[in-house]
């Protein structure tokens, strides 16, 4: 997988530039994206709060 670089220009650039790349990647990466993301957000949903002690 390549670097990730931080890219600036109008949000119709940087969409159409994110489409390109999704375009380009295989569906099993693809996939292994997705699961990711449901991962993360499923350990964010179910993370406990950890409250900060106020003296």
């Amino acid at each position: 997988m390549k670097k990730n670089v931080l890219s600036f220009g109008t949000p119709k650039e940087l969409e159409a530039n994110r489409i390109a790349e999704i375009q380009s990647i295989s569906y099993l990466e693809r996939l292994e994206r997705l699961i990711a993301i449901i991962e993360v957000s499923y350990m964010l949903k179910t993370a406990k709060v950890i409250q900060s002690k106020k003296r």
